[in-house]
Order: structure tokens, then C-alpha cells, then sequence
């Protein structure tokens, strides 16, 4: 056995030791372990197995709320005794969590990007730049500038595959929470300056109240969340928020502990609000809009699956126009923008918003959907410049970036960011990394960046 592969099965045996000592049973930690890969964080581990445990029932929070008194049989006495023994054991399998997340892992250091906490990159709006310079390398300086943004929380070693292939530049990590009223947390790589960056005006509602503010009348007192997790392309079934109003309607006053740490738990996977007495709902394409930083009826007039979707997938608007700010400045008459993986327009909105002309955007997307989208706020905001379509990433070859550039003069920015599919911890099925089928598809992001940058330096 060679070093690298001693390395790894001792960080195998150590991962399934600590999931053993946080109290699970070693065949769940070794299904999580294997469905997961090796390099996912312990926490997403445990919430794996816990997802396990609810999709057979016995989960603790699955559990029907305890009787009321004088109504409970024997059997049904045990069982609250039970919850009470459980949810002791889970408190202990908690601080057991925060202890084993502040250990260093072994093996294969050189693979690991390490994520910070709090994740805000070189700085967020209203604090001081944690690096005041940074040094990149020659071969990597703009123009053109370019900017890649994916999930932050990726398979081991995806980070310094991406960060390889970008000149190897470390990603600055971001999460959206520190912008608007929901996280995000994502990694971009880019060759942007850093100083005199701005947010948009005005600046996003900070929290769920500031942000919809017809939820507080409903809110109980008990679901103590400011923050919405991460904004998915998957909402909550009718059947489930039906379970919650039902399971609070039997209590009079506020519920049991139990049931609302079975809400709660369901309120945050979710991100279910308050629009009734005990009626809890998954937020509206409108309002995902609205906290994406889209402007009004982006998505309006197609199907509401396909606008969860179009939206669970696009950029935050305001985290990406806070990094690209510092291009007003440098581009004052407009800016050539290449957009890989365009979506619903994430990155133009953004620079639209900021006040940068958009004198020539080529937009790469699949998506007609998607397309659609983009060309239609295209001609609602009157834009003066030229938007040229690619359907398939495969037909930008050196040919066709040569004409455009002769077109136009080149590009003063290359952005995008290619499918997460195979590389979000939501993915139990093909968490494949970069070589997955569709998250695959990151390597054409540098191969198109290096033909644009070769290509100008010829001109």
C-alpha cells in the first residue's frame, strides 16, 4: 500500500470512528460515507444519515407529539420517555459535532481548500478589506477580466482542480447572508481588482421580516429565524406544510418542544414562512426574486417549476455586482461581456444595475427557457447594445471567438458559472465531482478563457 492510499483509509477509519462516537450505528456511517465521498464535511455526513432515518420513519422528529396528560397509554409513556433519553443523546452528538469540526483532517492536505468561517471573502459591505493587495500571477492579469462563481461546499478537491485550471488563483468564498436576508455560499475565482468596491443602492432587506414583511403578523414567537438558508430550485410539498398546520393545531398555546423542533427542522430545510395561523408555505417565484435581486417579474410568464428552477440556479445578484463594481470605474462607456452558462442573466442584471453599458453581450445557455428569459429583459430595459446567442458551449471554437473579437475588439469580461449538479452536497445520487456529466462541463470554461486571452494578445 502505498503512502497516498495509507493516508486515505486512515481517514477513513477516522471519519466512521467519529460518526460511531457521535452515537450512530457503523452501517449507516458507512452508507453516508460512501454516497458522500470521503471529502464531505462530517456535518453534511450526519445530516445524510438523518435524512436516511427519516425517509424509514424513525426519526426522532418524525414522531407523532406526545399525548396530553392523562391520555397516554403505557406504551405510549414509553415512548416519551424515550424522546426525552433521544433528544439528550442528540444535544450530546452536537457538541460532539462542534469539537470534531474543529479538527484538522489527515492525509492529502494539499487537496483540501479550506473554507472560511465567516465566509466573507476579502470583505462584505460595511467592513473594512480582509487583504488590502493581493498578488496574482502575470500570465492571469486583466484585461480581459474573468469571474467563476459554483458551490462552495464541493467533493475534496474540486477547489484545486478549479483553482489549477484559473491560473491558480484561491477562490474567494461568500456567503449571501452577509448581503440579504438568505445564504448562499459560494466560491468564485477571479482576476478582479479588490479596492473600491460597492453594494447596489438601495441595499437588500438584511432579514426574513425586513425582506417580507407581511410574515411577521404570522410568526410565532418560537421560530426565532432572521435568515433564510440557501435559496434551492426544489420547494416543500402541499402535504407537508398540511402535516405542520395539523401538528400545531392540536396544541392550545405553543407547542411541545418536540413539535416544534419537527417544524423548525422543516421551516429551515425548506425555507417555509409564516402566511397564516399555523400555515407555513414555501416562498413564491416573486418574492425568490425579489430575494435573488432580480427586478420584478424576471421569471413571470413561464411555468412556476421552471421558474423555482431558473431561479434555485442563477447568481445573487448583489453579491456578484458588489465584486464586479470596481469595473464602473474602468469601463465608463460599456464593457464586451462573454457569459458562459448565462442562465436567466444573473451577471448582466447585475452590471446593468450597477450602471455599466452593455455594449456587446455574448451569452452561451442551452436553456431556450432561460433564454427567452434574458432576451425578454434585454428589450424591457432597453438595452443599446448588441445580445448574441450560443446555444452550445461546444460551438465556441477558436474560429468563432476569432470573428467576434474582430467584430467588436474583444472581450473585457469573461463570466460564468458552470452546473453544480454533480458537485452540491443535495446530490445523493451522482456527487460526482468534475466528472460528473454536467459539472463536467467546467473544464470549457478555462479552455474558452485561454482562446479569448491568446487571441487578444495577438491583436
Amino acid at each position: 500500500m502505498n503512502m497516498e492510499s495509507k493516508n486515505f483509509s486512515l481517514e477513513k477509519d477516522r471519519i466512521l470512528s467519529i460518526l460511531i462516537d457521535m452515537g450512530y450505528q457503523a452501517e449507516e456511517a458507512m452508507r453516508a460515507i460512501n454516497a458522500n465521498g470521503m471529502d464531505a464535511p462530517v456535518a453534511d455526513l450526519a445530516d445524510f444519515i438523518c435524512a436516511s432515518q427519516v425517509e424509514k420513519g424513525t426519526c426522532l422528529s418524525l414522531r407523532e407529539p406526545p399525548c396530553q396528560k392523562g391520555e397516554c397509554s403505557s406504551s405510549q409513556q414509553l415512548t416519551n420517555s424515550h424522546l426525552l433519553k433521544s433528544k439528550t443523546e442528540l444535544e450530546t452528538r452536537k457538541r460532539k459535532l462542534q469539537q470534531i469540526l474543529e479538527q484538522k483532517p489527515v492525509g492529502r492536505d494539499k487537496e483540501v481548500c479550506r473554507l472560511p468561517n465567516p465566509m466573507i471573502g476579502f470583505g462584505v459591505p460595511g467592513e473594512p478589506l480582509l487583504i488590502v493587495n493581493r498578488v496574482l500571477p502575470n500570465n492571469a492579469m486583466g484585461p480581459p477580466y474573468f469571474y467563476y462563481e459554483n458551490v462552495a461546499f464541493t467533493p475534496k478537491g474540486v477547489w484545486s482542480t478549479i483553482s489549477k485550471f484559473l491560473f491558480d488563483i484561491k477562490p474567494e468564498f461568500v456567503d449571501s447572508k452577509y448581503l440579504c436576508a438568505a445564504a448562499r455560499k459560494r466560491g468564485y475565482v477571479h482576476n478582479l481588482p479588490i479596492q473600491g468596491r460597492f453594494q447596489l443602492l438601495p441595499p437588500p432587506p438584511l432579514t426574513i421580516h425586513e425582506a417580507l414583511p407581511l410574515t411577521k403578523k404570522w410568526w410565532p414567537s418560537w421560530d426565532t429565524r432572521t435568515k433564510l438558508n440557501c435559496l434551492v430550485t426544489c420547494v416543500a410539498s402541499a402535504k407537508l406544510t398540511e402535516r405542520i398546520k395539523k401538528a400545531l393545531e392540536k396544541s392550545d398555546g405553543e407547542p411541545p418542544a418536540n413539535v416544534k423542533k419537527f417544524v423548525l427542522e422543516k421551516c429551515k430545510k425548506w425555507n417555509l414562512i409564516w402566511v397564516g395561523k399555523n400555515k407555513a408555505a414555501p416562498l413564491d417565484p416573486d418574492e425568490l426574486e425579489k430575494l435573488m435581486g432580480f427586478p420584478r417579474n424576471h421569471t413571470r410568464g413561464f411555468r412556476t417549476t421552471e421558474r423555482y428552477t431558473m431561479l434555485g440556479n442563477s447568481f445573487h445578484v448583489d453579491t456578484v455586482a458588489f465584486h464586479l463594481s470596481v469595473l464602473k470605474e474602468l469601463f465608463p462607456s460599456g464593457i464586451n461581456v462573454l457569459s458562459l452558462f448565462s442562465g436567466i442573466g444573473g451577471a448582466e442584471v447585475a452590471l446593468h444595475r450597477l450602471g455599466i453599458p452593455l455594449k456587446n453581450v455574448v451569452s452561451i445557455e442551452k436553456s431556450k427557457t432561460c433564454h427567452a428569459v434574458v432576451r425578454c429583459w434585454w428589450e424591457e430595459t432597453n438595452q443599446q447594445g448588441n445580445l448574441i446567442h450560443i446555444v452550445d458551449v461546444n460551438d465556441v471554437t477558436p474560429g468563432r471567438i476569432a470573428e467576434l473579437i474582430a467584430s467588436f475588439g474583444g472581450f473585457d469580461l469573461v463570466i460564468g458559472g458552470s452546473p453544480c449538479n454533480n458537485l452540491a452536497g443535495g446530490n445523493r445520487v451522482s456527487r460526482d465531482g468534475l466528472e460528473g456529466k454536467e459539472s463536467s462541463l467546467f473544464f470549457q470554461y478555462p479552455r474558452i478563457l485561454n482562446l479569448v486571452k491568446s487571441m487578444m494578445n495577438l491583436k
